[in-house]
């Protein structure tokens, strides 16, 4: 049975079963060599799939990348935003939710800073980096949902300051002279500079 004729159902399980398994396999090389040190073959071997498959699911060794870290960022952003769920402490809650991100980051720091470099200077017209922004502009809408429900301002209001409060949390994981600091360093800093943009949480 050639792939036309598979049923629609059953041709999404199986699309679905191998970009698993190339986030699996992209995941797994990655964070153990680096992603400077990892080949697409090396990828789709390990996900048994060929490479023209492959570049069906990601077309650059970025886009792989940012597949897998997206699949992560995801998974944190959820985990922050349930921590946050009852906070009365703004910049708690802000914390809450920035905490599960910088971690997920900084689990191998020059795949962290890659991401972070592909984000900003990729393709946007990519679907793993459209994907990227996508995931970036919801951080934003839950900084600013917590923003609003702990202080008297516009929505605008508590949009632009979550914008200041997301771009302090990528500037600090994206900042050279933080290429060697520790996750608790991080958040410390970004900590400090979320006290100073919130005046209302004191």
């Amino acid at each position: 049975m050639t792939e036309t004729s598979i049923p629609a159902g059953r041709r999404e399980r199986n699309k679905q079963a191998k970009l698993e398994r190339i986030i699996a396999a992209a995941s797994t090389l990655f964070a153990e060599r680096g992603v400077d040190d990892v080949t697409t073959q090396q990828i789709a071997d390990a996900a048994d799939i060929g490479t023209g498959t492959l570049f069906l699911y990601a077309k650059t060794k970025g886009e792989l990348l940012l597949l897998v870290q997206n699949a992560h960022y995801e998974e944190a952003l959820g985990r922050g935003r349930a921590a946050a769920d009852g906070m009365e402490d703004l910049v708690d809650a802000l914390m809450a939710i920035i905490g599960p991100i910088v971690e997920c980051n900084r689990v191998h720091i020059d795949n962290g800073r890659s991401y972070l470099r592909e984000m900003v200077f990729g393709d946007p017209g990519e679907p793993r980096h459209a994907e990227a922004l996508a995931i970036a502009a919801k951080t934003e809408a839950a900084l600013a949902a917590v923003i609003a429900r702990g202080a008297e301002i516009s929505a605008a209001e508590a949009a632009a300051l979550a914008r200041a409060v997301s771009s302090v949390m990528f500037l600090t994981m994206a900042a050279g002279i933080n290429a060697t600091a520790d996750t608790e360093a991080l958040l410390d800093d970004i900590r400090t500079q979320v006290s100073v943009l919130t005046p209302r949480a004191e």
